[in-house]
């Protein structure tokens, strides 16, 4: 299993932005914290899907990302299904 670093920061009217610091180009937001945590994972397992798909290779997690900056950090385990069946 994959583990990514997310990050969490305090954006303006008390939003939180999220990204993903070792999986490029993956952002999120919430009203709340707890709801910027559900986005990121959702956009996490959605650009990994989208990646795969593509033929593309998942980027390797990096243990040691981290971001001084941000509010809230947490390890976020990778779970995505695999799909099977003939491409027509």
């Amino acid at each position: 299993m994959l583990e990514y670093h997310a990050a969490y920061y305090e954006i303006e009217d008390g939003w939180y932005m999220a990204r993903i610091l070792d999986f490029p180009g993956t952002l999120s937001q919430g009203r709340t914290l707890q709801q910027a945590r559900f986005m990121i994972r959702d956009a996490l397992r959605l650009m990994a899907e989208c990646t795969l798909e593509e033929g593309g290779t998942l980027p390797r997690p990096n243990p040691r990302a981290r971001d001084k900056k941000a509010f809230f950090t947490e390890v976020i385990p990778l779970r995505i299904k695999a799909r099977t069946g003939a491409v027509a």
